[in-house]
């Protein structure tokens, strides 16, 4: 995996939360689901709703990011991580996930 592809995967799964938040007629609903729905919101505010829920995942997906990258504290510690595959490739050292994770959640490739 690249460091392009394990961004791309965070991105991904930030869709895949924010698009469960809001699936009425899934068999596998989620707590969040259930409790938007229990607020019987109009259709504009839903999608208001939406909007906050996708900007707060957004914001968390791309801090946790630039944390792992060294380019953002996690927590009090600020520190570059190394990260590798199960067959021990490097996917990612100091810089590498900062412009990816740029692109994916805040630049043209949403």
């Amino acid at each position: 995996m690249t460091a392009e592809e394990f961004v791309k995967n965070f991105y991904l799964e930030k869709q895949y939360i924010l698009n469960s938040c809001f699936d009425t007629q899934s068999e596998y609903r989620t707590l969040v689901s259930e409790k938007i729905e229990e607020l019987n919101l109009n259709e504009i505010q839903t999608e208001k709703l939406k909007e906050i829920i996708s900007a707060l995942l957004t914001d968390t997906f791309y801090t946790i990011l630039l944390g792992l990258d060294g380019s953002a504290s996690i927590g009090d510690s600020q520190e570059a991580f190394k990260m590798y595959d199960e067959e021990n490739h490097l996917i990612s050292e100091n810089g590498d996930l900062e412009g990816y994770a740029y692109e994916y959640f805040h630049g043209d490739s949403q």
